[in-house]
């Protein structure tokens, strides 16, 4: 921490009672819910208004923020607290076991699935064999290792999403190696890696940052850096305003303003970006939204604020992680259903000539109503997956982490929600 950062902060605190690994960017939480929540409408294959927007078509660029949000925050919980090797296997435990307990659980799921197919004949359908294209055993043991999102496997393999977080555990990492080598200079090493992720990403990524399994560490990297260095400029600033205000702030006119400009920039963005090389500048783009909600000024803020948003945040892990099973658990369900009554609920359809197979054959009004039965469906399991397996394995590798000594860790407010999209 440098001598103008403890002067911000002793500042805002007079009394010493207030510490920044305390604060909690509370929106930022809101919004990674959301954008949860739209990757999730984007994986789904239904018709209608919401399905078909442009905005829903280009959420992956969603994961970007989760990366930027991720560096950000994780610079904020961590960056002063590596200063030696029991530091950072502390912190190497703590951030596997906020991630890898869902991670495994749901990995088990599919499993168990997959020998349901093996034994049930029925269940198979048209698809492929079971433990094949996709779910066979060295794919499932590069998930089991964390390596299918740093070029290992060939293609997305078991819960597809989760190429993501192996990208963001080898992130981790590496943050914890560059901060315990290099101490409070180890944000020089995250500009050249923006700027080599750009170049590798444009030159090597067809569908530019479209690109999972293939260049998903390099994506990562890329935003990671990017949310790490924001937060060293800006970040003290912020932590002293948060720190610093003892009552309720209101909301100005001004910040409203310019939250509504950021909002209409990310949705423009998103939707006319596409797969075109232009869309290489979405961390930029949610680095600027990083820089505007995290000062809650505006009405937009105080919006996101609510429970309702907070929960959602809370929860945005759980719904990456569990969307796609319930969603093909759903097909399934259809098709048993059309066998029994005779009438045809899921089947081949085509948006802006993309061929997908699921609830896109009755119509548009049928393919919302089925999207917010999966956005509950998806809600209710995450919730049940957040209390049984989350919280107990952030409970457990924090309990690992105490047991190796060194800095004791901190609670309270400021611990909750300190990542993106594995917090």
């Amino acid at each position: 921490m440098t001598s103008s950062e403890i002067r911000n902060y002793a500042a805002a605190d007079p009394n010493g009672t207030g510490s920044p690994a305390r604060v909690r960017f509370a929106v930022l939480d809101s919004w990674r819910g959301i954008c949860a929540l739209l990757v999730a409408m984007m994986h789904f294959p239904a018709s209608g208004p919401l399905s078909e927007s442009l905005v829903i078509r280009n959420a992956y660029l969603f994961v970007d923020y989760f990366f930027v949000l991720s560096g950000f925050v994780i610079a904020h919980r961590y960056r002063s607290s590596i200063s030696n090797r029991t530091a950072y296997l502390r912190f190497a435990i703590v951030r596997l076991g906020r991630v890898y307990p869902l991670h495994l659980a749901v990995l088990a799921v599919f499993v168990a699935f997959e020998l349901l197919r093996l034994t049930v004949p029925a269940l198979r359908g048209d698809g492929a064999p079971p433990f094949s294209d996709g779910n066979s055993i060295g794919e499932l043991i590069n998930s089991l290792l964390l390596l299918n999102g740093i070029g290992m496997d060939v293609r997305l393999a078991w819960n597809s999403p989760s190429w993501s977080i192996s990208a963001e555990v080898w992130t981790y990492l590496l943050f914890g190696l560059a901060v315990l080598s290099l101490g409070r200079r180890h944000w020089i090493v995250f500009i050249p890696v923006i700027a080599a992720g750009m170049a590798a990403i444009y030159a090597w990524s067809p569908d530019h940052m479209d690109t999972t399994w293939h260049l998903g560490l390099v994506r990562c990297l890329y935003g990671f850096s990017l949310g790490a260095l924001l937060y060293h400029v800006l970040g003290p600033w912020l932590v002293a305003r948060h720190l610093g205000a003892a009552t309720p702030r209101g909301t100005s006119v001004a910040a409203t303003c310019v939250e509504f400009l950021a909002l209409g920039a990310i949705l423009g963005f998103v939707a006319l970006a596409g797969k075109g090389p232009v869309n290489i500048f979405a961390p930029f783009v949610f680095a600027l939204a990083i820089c505007v909600f995290s000062y809650e000024g505006g009405a937009l803020s105080r919006i996101l604020n609510h429970r309702i948003f907070l929960w959602l945040g809370t929860l945005s892990y759980g719904i990456y992680m569990v969307h796609i099973f319930v969603q093909a658990r759903m097909i399934n369900a259809a098709s048993v259903i059309e066998k029994l009554t005779g009438q045809a609920f899921v089947g081949p359809f085509s948006i802006a000539q993309e061929e997908f197979f699921g609830f896109g054959v009755r119509g548009a009004a049928f393919g919302v109503i089925m999207t917010l039965v999966m956005v509950t469906l998806v809600v209710v399991t995450a919730l049940v997956a957040h209390f049984a397996i989350e919280k107990p394995g952030v409970r457990l590798s924090k309990t690992i982490a105490d047991r190796l000594g060194g800095e004791p860790r901190k609670t309270g407010a400021g611990q909750a929600g300190l990542s993106a999209l594995s917090s």
